[in-house]
């Protein structure tokens, strides 16, 4: 026997050794029974009162899987759950015409204007994947888990043999996880802002596609994070020039004096994967010839 595993050894049992060897005690199993220990008790945990405890709990898992897991630096990819992919939009295209719908027909070839932008987040996070293992830190992919926009970065991510993470979160109607975010990195949120916390916590990066009001929202709120200094200023990439100039009209916040005109310089406009890859690449030396990726963790 080796006694010198002594040295190391615990002075007190695991709360996970305590709750497996917890014994079921007939007069204290029943529904108002307070004999469960507090940490297995999910009618406890679920307390009105436990909300701080529950948002902790929320901070702490996808940290320290993604820690465990080696996850330093991440891109982010925002955009529709709406948007389809290339070969979906077109079928559906022929099933309207098929069906002679003429706002059917209209809406589905809209759907296959709007697909581009499926692909060209699924070119993107293929090539972040790919660009990524030449570098010092490895840079994954992290999206909103859903389908869309958010699939698409997830998958080409899948299909260049790489992991990316998943940040899934419950709504009123169900969202399932897109198929392509790598299991152990696939997170469940409860709250909005834990989670829009945990978009930026890795992010060197993000880039936006098209979508409604929760991109815009994730949108605004990094924006106003980099702009007020509470976040790390890092590229923002807007995908669709002429998409986002109509949407918002950045030069009259200018002109009103709503922002200032350096808060312009936040962001870019990008076309293509191509094209937001140079951006990252001329921000941190990526395609340099020897490259010195550092350290590109946000602490927000």
């Amino acid at each position: 026997m080796d006694k010198r595993k002594n040295l190391t050894a615990r002075n007190f049992p695991s709360a996970q050794q305590e709750a497996k060897g917890v014994t079921s005690l007939e007069r204290y199993d029943g529904p108002e029974s307070s004999y469960r220990l507090a940490f297995t008790d999910t009618e406890f945990l679920l307390r009105e009162e436990l909300r701080p405890v529950r948002m902790q709990l929320e901070l702490l898992k996808p940290d320290l899987v993604q820690a465990e897991q080696g996850i330093v630096s991440t891109i982010v990819i925002y955009g529709s759950a709406r948007i389809l992919a290339a070969d979906v939009a077109a079928r559906q295209l022929r099933d309207a015409q098929a069906s002679g719908d003429a706002r059917e027909i209209k809406r589905a070839e809209q759907q296959v204007l709007m697909s581009r932008y499926y692909e060209e987040a699924r070119n993107f996070g293929a090539l972040v994947t790919r660009k990524s293992r030449e570098l010092e830190t490895p840079i994954y992919i992290v999206t909103g888990g859903g389908p869309g926009v958010m699939e698409a970065g997830n998958r080409g991510a899948h299909e260049a043999g790489g992991r990316s993470i998943g940040l899934n979160i419950v709504l009123p109607h169900e969202q399932a996880p897109n198929p392509y975010i790598t299991p152990e990195l696939c997170f469940q949120f409860h709250y909005f802002g834990l989670r829009k916390m945990h978009f930026l916590m890795r992010s060197i990066g993000l880039v936006c596609f098209p979508g409604g009001f929760g991109t815009l929202d994730e949108l605004f709120e990094s924006l106003t994070l980099m702009q007020t200094g509470k976040c790390r200023r890092s590229p923002i990439m807007l995908f669709g020039r002429e998409h986002w100039s109509r949407l918002i009209n950045f030069d009259l916040l200018v002109e009103t004096g709503m922002i200032s005109p350096q808060d312009i310089d936040l962001f870019h406009f990008v076309e293509t994967a191509e094209e937001a890859w140079e951006v990252l690449a001329a921000e941190y030396g990526f395609d340099l010839p020897e490259t010195q990726t550092g350290d590109f963790a946000l602490d927000i």
